[in-house]
């Protein structure tokens, strides 16, 4: 093997060995960027982590609350609809009254007219009886 070429075999692998040397360096760089970043993002994260654990707590137990709440309401409807039911009777029942009290007015009043209707008749005829 020539002498110049033993020396660009040499000048070769100085070049390889610093590009590797270059590449391990920025290698090393971005580990340590990656662990500041790394440490920024945990000491970030766990105030957030626990933030986000006391808001699913707070949603449980506003959950829990409006479930009660709902069920009130419900207890409060169903009682609304009891009684809307028992004023819807009660109506019924005070309507029927009204009815049976107008066909009892109704009745006296014929009564009243037929009596009325019976004594001019008989004034017609001649004679007051009564």
């Amino acid at each position: 093997m020539p002498p110049w070429f033993q020396t660009l075999l040499g000048l070769g692998l100085l070049a390889l060995v610093a590009a590797l040397v270059v590449a391990v360096l920025a290698l090393r760089r971005l580990a340590v960027r990656a662990e500041a970043v790394l440490a920024i993002v945990e000491q970030e994260l766990r105030p957030l982590v626990a933030r986000t654990h006391a808001l699913i707590e707070e949603a449980r137990g506003l959950t829990h609350e409006a479930k009660g709440e709902v069920e009130r309401i419900q207890t409060v409807t169903d009682h609304v609809s009891d009684l809307a039911h028992g004023v819807a009777r009660i109506l019924a029942a005070v309507s029927g009254f009204t009815r049976a009290g107008q066909l009892i007015g109704l009745a006296v009043g014929l009564r009243r007219g037929v009596d009325v209707f019976i004594r001019r008749m008989r004034r017609r005829e001649g004679g007051d009886h009564e």
